[in-house]
């Protein structure tokens, strides 16, 4: 018997990925006007999480935090005045800037004014809406953004229809009734990671949904990041979904 000491070839080089963003907006500066009169005296993103005593600004900049941003600019409109405020006051995970529109600037045009107030012009940046109560890793998103070299991915949800679907064979005999069964179509979760070079693709003003993400899917330069099974999102919009989201925050602490 004898000892092989020949070395074991070379391993391939693993991939190298740029690290993951830690600065981000967080576009804050919706009416929320299918919210009221929750919204009647402050802005979408302070009306708080019923049972936590947090605004959901609150959990977003937290979770944000959790995930390594260390910077984040919140871009105000309605109300920006509350928002600030409470910003001022609170004591938070990262560091926060505030930016306030003198005029409205559409979805796009607002987004490329925050942007230039990021600390980092030449990184990569998260956005969220500021409606969105959600929970998964970012830095999973931003791997899958820089494998398929993306100018801005998406990240994708399945929310569950708000009625109750009736399940037939080919017949029209009815097999079963499902209650608030998901969705079979992936929407837009309102949570993006962008390449540097983003922010000069939108428009100074207007929406860019509808001019520079149409322009990037036909170009083969946006990406879609499914949220992984079981991560929990939620778009507040109505008082029903903070009276929904405060039932799943109480199943989610059991007993």
């Amino acid at each position: 018997m004898t000892d092989d000491h020949r070395s074991a070839p070379p391993a391939p080089p693993a991939a190298v990925f740029p690290a993951a963003p830690t600065q981000a907006v967080v576009l804050a500066g919706g009416q929320g006007s299918r919210l009221r009169p929750y919204t009647d005296d402050r802005p979408k993103p302070m009306v708080e999480i019923p049972g936590t005593g947090v605004p959901i600004i609150g959990h977003q900049l937290a979770w944000l935090a959790s995930e390594g941003v260390t910077d984040a600019v919140v871009s105000c409109g309605h109300l920006a005045e509350v928002l600030q405020k409470w910003l001022a006051g609170a004591r938070l995970p990262l560091r926060v800037t505030t930016v306030v529109e003198e005029e409205p600037l559409g979805r796009g045009g607002g987004l490329k004014y925050a942007a230039r107030h990021l600390p980092h012009p030449d990184g990569a940046w998260y956005a969220t809406n500021g409606d969105v109560w959600t929970r998964f890793s970012l830095r999973e998103m931003a791997a899958f953004h820089a494998e398929r070299d993306a100018v801005a991915t998406l990240a994708l949800a399945r929310p569950r229809i708000p009625w109750g679907v009736v399940e037939t064979n080919e017949f029209g005999h009815v097999l079963d009734f499902i209650e608030a069964p998901p969705s079979p179509y992936l929407v837009n979760a309102g949570v993006y990671v962008f390449s540097p070079e983003f922010a000069s693709l939108l428009p100074d003003l207007g929406d860019h949904e509808r001019t520079t993400f149409p322009r990037l899917a036909r170009e083969r330069r946006l990406a879609g990041f499914p949220l992984p099974q079981g991560a929990y999102w939620r778009a507040i919009d109505t008082a029903k979904d903070l009276t929904e989201a405060a039932r799943e925050l109480a199943a989610q602490k059991g007993p």
